[in-house]
């Protein structure tokens, strides 16, 4: 099953949550600096089928040496979150 293809309400009811992940890997140039990258997608906890596949893209193909990956997920259905923002700042 291909999660683009599917509507996100059908890919929850079907076991998907939206997961996060941190990726730090190594600069191609400078590998003593780490840089950090969010991916978002949904996926199936614990096995991450689609994060999987995208680390082993991330291998074969882009020369950033990976560090490590942590991830997050949404939990089951429920309502969203509302928060009140207290205040709007800009910064020029």
């Amino acid at each position: 099953m291909q999660p683009n293809s599917r509507h996100p309400l059908d890919l929850q009811l079907n076991g998907y949550r939206l997961a996060t992940a941190e990726i730090l890997y190594h600069l191609p140039d400078h590998p003593g600096i780490l840089q950090s990258l969010l991916w978002q997608h949904y996926d199936i906890a614990p096995h991450y089928p689609e994060l999987k596949r995208f680390l082993a893209y991330w291998r074969r193909n882009i020369e950033g040496r990976l560090h490590s990956v942590r991830v997050g997920r949404t939990p089951l259905l429920g309502p969203s979150r509302y928060r009140n923002c207290a205040g709007v700042f800009r910064l020029h």
